[in-house]
Protein backbone atom coordinates (compact mmCIF):
# COMPACT_ATOMS: atom_id res chain seq x y z
CA UNK A 1 0.00 0.00 0.00
CA UNK A 2 1.35 3.30 -0.92
CA UNK A 3 0.19 6.63 1.00
CA UNK A 4 1.22 8.83 -2.03
CA UNK A 5 2.44 12.27 -2.08
CA UNK A 6 2.01 14.99 0.40
CA UNK A 7 -0.08 17.81 -0.41
CA UNK A 8 1.54 20.73 -2.17
CA UNK A 9 2.44 23.22 -0.15
CA UNK A 10 3.41 21.12 2.91
CA UNK A 11 7.07 22.61 4.53
CA UNK A 12 9.60 20.59 5.78
CA UNK A 13 10.43 20.33 9.09
CA UNK A 14 13.81 22.67 9.45
CA UNK A 15 15.51 20.14 11.72
CA UNK A 16 13.41 17.39 12.69
CA UNK A 17 14.20 15.00 15.86
CA UNK A 18 14.31 12.40 13.50
CA UNK A 19 15.63 12.97 10.04
CA UNK A 20 14.77 11.46 6.64
CA UNK A 21 16.25 8.30 7.02
CA UNK A 22 16.07 7.55 10.30
CA UNK A 23 15.55 3.89 11.71
CA UNK A 24 12.54 4.70 14.35
CA UNK A 25 9.85 2.20 16.02
CA UNK A 26 6.32 3.57 15.99
CA UNK A 27 4.25 3.56 19.27
CA UNK A 28 0.87 4.60 17.47
CA UNK A 29 -2.03 2.14 16.93
CA UNK A 30 -3.80 4.18 13.97
CA UNK A 31 -3.69 0.73 11.88
CA UNK A 32 -3.53 -2.94 12.67
CA UNK A 33 -0.06 -3.98 13.25
CA UNK A 34 1.34 -0.38 13.67
CA UNK A 35 2.24 -0.60 17.16
CA UNK A 36 5.71 -1.51 17.90
CA UNK A 37 6.59 -1.94 14.10
CA UNK A 38 9.81 -0.64 12.59
CA UNK A 39 9.95 1.95 10.28
CA UNK A 40 11.81 4.59 8.35
CA UNK A 41 11.30 8.37 8.19
CA UNK A 42 10.51 9.53 4.36
CA UNK A 43 9.17 13.26 5.44
CA UNK A 44 9.28 15.60 8.05
CA UNK A 45 6.81 18.24 7.78
CA UNK A 46 6.13 21.91 9.82
CA UNK A 47 2.07 22.04 9.70
CA UNK A 48 -0.87 21.79 12.16
CA UNK A 49 -1.92 17.91 12.30
CA UNK A 50 -5.92 17.04 13.44
CA UNK A 51 -7.54 14.35 14.77
CA UNK A 52 -10.94 14.94 13.28
CA UNK A 53 -14.76 13.26 13.64
CA UNK A 54 -16.22 12.70 10.35
CA UNK A 55 -18.48 10.33 8.52
CA UNK A 56 -17.56 8.97 5.66
CA UNK A 57 -19.51 8.79 2.37
CA UNK A 58 -21.91 5.96 2.48
CA UNK A 59 -20.25 4.49 6.11
CA UNK A 60 -20.30 4.65 9.87
CA UNK A 61 -19.25 7.70 11.53
CA UNK A 62 -15.14 8.14 12.38
CA UNK A 63 -14.57 9.20 15.95
CA UNK A 64 -10.79 10.88 16.77
CA UNK A 65 -9.33 9.70 13.34
CA UNK A 66 -5.36 10.54 13.57
CA UNK A 67 -3.85 12.41 11.43
CA UNK A 68 -5.40 15.54 8.81
CA UNK A 69 -2.84 18.27 8.38
CA UNK A 70 -3.97 21.74 7.60
CA UNK A 71 -3.11 21.35 3.54
CA UNK A 72 -5.70 18.61 3.02
CA UNK A 73 -8.96 20.86 4.78
CA UNK A 74 -10.28 22.77 2.39
CA UNK A 75 -9.97 26.50 2.48
CA UNK A 76 -8.45 26.13 5.96
CA UNK A 77 -5.59 29.00 5.87
CA UNK A 78 -2.62 29.49 7.67
CA UNK A 79 -3.55 29.42 11.60
CA UNK A 80 -4.59 26.59 13.54
CA UNK A 81 -8.12 26.02 13.75
CA UNK A 82 -10.37 25.97 17.22
CA UNK A 83 -11.16 22.34 18.33
CA UNK A 84 -15.04 22.23 17.20
CA UNK A 85 -14.66 23.70 14.24
CA UNK A 86 -16.83 22.28 11.17
CA UNK A 87 -14.34 21.66 7.83
CA UNK A 88 -14.45 19.65 4.84
CA UNK A 89 -11.78 17.24 4.15
CA UNK A 90 -9.82 17.06 1.53
CA UNK A 91 -7.21 13.76 2.29
CA UNK A 92 -8.21 10.54 1.01
CA UNK A 93 -6.65 8.41 3.43
CA UNK A 94 -9.83 6.32 3.37
CA UNK A 95 -12.07 5.20 1.28
CA UNK A 96 -15.18 8.03 1.90
CA UNK A 97 -12.74 10.68 3.50
CA UNK A 98 -12.15 12.75 0.73
CA UNK A 99 -15.24 15.71 0.75
CA UNK A 100 -16.73 14.50 4.13
CA UNK A 101 -17.74 17.21 6.36
CA UNK A 102 -15.92 16.64 9.78
CA UNK A 103 -15.56 18.41 13.00
CA UNK A 104 -11.60 19.06 14.51
CA UNK A 105 -11.28 16.59 17.87
CA UNK A 106 -7.99 18.44 18.78
CA UNK A 107 -4.99 19.23 17.19
CA UNK A 108 -1.10 19.58 17.52
CA UNK A 109 2.18 21.45 16.01
CA UNK A 110 4.34 18.62 16.92
CA UNK A 111 6.82 17.55 13.96
CA UNK A 112 4.42 15.50 11.74
CA UNK A 113 6.24 12.50 9.61
CA UNK A 114 5.46 10.01 6.41
CA UNK A 115 7.13 6.86 7.62
CA UNK A 116 7.46 3.32 5.69
CA UNK A 117 6.63 0.50 7.44
CA UNK A 118 5.83 -3.12 7.56
CA UNK A 119 2.74 -4.97 9.37
CA UNK A 120 1.44 -8.01 9.33
CA UNK A 121 3.97 -8.99 5.80
CA UNK A 122 2.32 -5.79 4.52
CA UNK A 123 4.49 -3.22 3.49
CA UNK A 124 2.90 0.96 4.04
CA UNK A 125 4.81 3.21 1.78
CA UNK A 126 4.88 7.11 2.70
CA UNK A 127 2.40 6.17 5.21
CA UNK A 128 0.85 9.93 6.38
CA UNK A 129 0.68 10.50 9.03
CA UNK A 130 2.72 9.93 12.72
CA UNK A 131 3.39 12.79 15.01
CA UNK A 132 6.56 13.21 16.60
CA UNK A 133 5.12 11.75 20.16
CA UNK A 134 4.11 8.64 18.20
CA UNK A 135 7.96 7.28 17.41
CA UNK A 136 10.33 6.19 19.48
CA UNK A 137 14.29 5.50 18.54
CA UNK A 138 15.11 2.32 17.51
CA UNK A 139 16.36 -0.32 19.76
Amino acid sequence: MDGGAVPEGMVKAADPKYPVGSEVTLTAGHMHGMKGAKATIVGAYKTYTYAVNYTPAGGEPVRDHKWVVQEEIENAGSKRLADGTEVVLLADHMEGMKGAKATIASSTDETVYVVNYTADGMTMTNHKWVVESEIKPAS
